[in-house]
């Protein structure tokens, strides 16, 4: 009896899962906590909204790139890597290339021609009676000695690479807080006023009216400074994460009440697109990952697009605001002292 007890409850749930990854599906791509005021102030201050609205598109400042097609993206019928662009990719597709291939394709023919020579040579119309030969002592050195130094071979450039991929920044890099959310990402620059972008992935009919391809297109991007490296430090807001962009071989979970940190670096100007590679919910494959590479003067144009700060415009806007600020104090002294001296006493008097 308890049997049919158990099959019954196992279908009941299965009828209502498909019910239950609607219902999340029906949620909104990115709650976020400022949506609720910008949304109830539209109607009474629409041309400021208006106006203030996606700071980071302004025409004046910054207009996004458009990416090239099969650079830093997956393309029909590629059986590689993607084209790297980091230090560190480049010298894992070296590893990969140049060392792993070769090893593994003269492992598999040296196993091929020992498995063709046993079954012509060893058969048993050729060999009616067996060997009955049980070790062979140069034939085990050999087979034991050989891996060994296949191992050494490839531990000595992957050892290199995996310190490589963890050494710790530079002083005085940007740094670039990344969140995963159920399901997008958000990007906090600290060093640059502590602004944050929120970023969707775009609906399919306006990822293709940007030029971009759909699923990987978002509305606003992460963007870095070409050459120059980059401090990220990657955590999550509520389930594991894990931020991966194939073409700067970089992959680094995002864990709840953590932080992971890792130096990205990218030496070549484009977008070049990733996505969350640890399964996170039923938006999982929704929330793709975009990177904007730009000179350094662009970058700074898109930071004060976004109204964020520039280190070197910091000290000329304080000296200027204080500047300024003694201007128009001097101002209304002289604009004082001017209007009690030439009014009459009365009405200097009534105007204290």
């Amino acid at each position: 009896m308890t049997h049919y007890v158990k099959a019954w409850i196992l279908a009941l749930g299965l009828i209502l899962t498909p019910a239950a990854a609607l219902a999340q599906d029906a949620l909104p791509a990115a709650p976020d906590v400022d949506a609720a005021p910008v949304a109830a102030s539209v109607e009474s201050e629409a041309p400021a909204t208006e106006a203030s609205a996606a700071p980071g598109l302004d025409p004046a400042l910054y207009t996004p790139m458009k990416p090239t097609e099969g650079v830093g993206m997956p393309k029909d019928g590629g059986f590689d890597f993607q084209p790297q662009v980091s230090p560190t990719g480049e010298q894992a597709k070296w590893i990969n290339n140049a060392i792993l291939l070769p090893i593994m394709i003269g492992i598999c023919l040296f196993v091929l021609v020992l498995l063709l020579v046993v079954m012509v040579r060893y058969r048993k119309s050729a060999n009616p009676e067996a060997s009955k030969t049980t070790h062979n002592t140069f034939i085990e050195v050999v087979w034991t000695v050989i891996p060994v130094l296949i191992l050494l071979v490839i531990a000595v450039p992957s050892i290199s690479l995996l310190a490589k991929q963890f050494e710790p920044a530079p002083d005085d890099v940007l740094t670039v807080k990344v969140t995963g959310y159920q399901w997008y990402w958000g990007y906090s620059y600290p060093d640059n006023g502590d602004f944050e972008v929120i970023s969707n992935m775009l609906p399919e009919d306006e990822a293709k009216a940007r030029g971009e391809t759909p699923l990987f297109a978002v509305d606003n991007r992460m963007v870095i400074p070409v050459g120059e490296p980059v401090k990220l430090l990657i955590t999550s807001a509520d389930v594991i994460h894990s931020f991966a962009v194939p073409s700067a071989w970089f992959k680094l979970d995002a864990v709840p009440g953590r932080i992971n940190e890792k130096v990205l670096q990218i030496d070549k100007v484009g977008v070049y697109y990733g996505q969350c590679s640890e399964l996170c919910g039923v938006r999982h494959g929704f929330m793709p990952i975009t990177i904007e590479v730009l000179p350094k003067d662009k970058f700074n144009d898109w930071v004060r697009a976004n109204g964020g700060t520039v280190k070197g415009d910091e000290p000329a806007e304080a000296s200027g605001d204080e500047s300024g600020g003694d201007d128009v104090a001097a101002d209304a002294t002289a604009s004082d002292d001017t209007i009690t001296q030439g009014e009459p006493a009365d009405a200097a008097a009534a105007a204290n």
